[in-house]
């Protein structure tokens, strides 16, 4: 079953087998191998899931390269505003053309 998987598992399972993962590889284990047993011991369905959830809080540690989730969702916002604001500047300028040809007409 591919997916969102932050429906699929709650907020505390994640944190916990980053933490885990962290702890394991403190304690000498190579990082893959503890995420392999992180995942088996806390019934999480794929290694891939914990390598995304270590991968994800490494970089919103600042310890990887990346964007955090904060930026992200910054970005994303002034995105759409910057769309909201072209939407509207290209209807003032259309007003602004209309009114213009308005006021060059000849009266009758």
């Amino acid at each position: 079953m591919s997916g969102n998987t932050s429906k699929r598992y709650p907020a505390e399972l994640k944190e916990r087998a980053v933490r885990m993962v962290a702890e394991a590889v403190e304690g000498g284990e190579r990082e893959w191998a503890a995420m392999r047993r992180v995942a088996e011991l806390l019934g999480v369905g794929s290694v891939e899931t914990v390598r995304k959830w270590v991968r994800r809080e490494q970089v919103e540690a600042g310890a990887r390269p990346g964007v955090r989730t904060e930026e992200a969702v910054e970005v994303k916002r002034l995105k759409r505003e910057n769309a909201e604001l072209r939407r509207a500047n290209g209807i003032l300028k259309a007003a602004s053309a209309f009114f213009a040809a308005e006021l060059d007409r000849p009266s009758r």
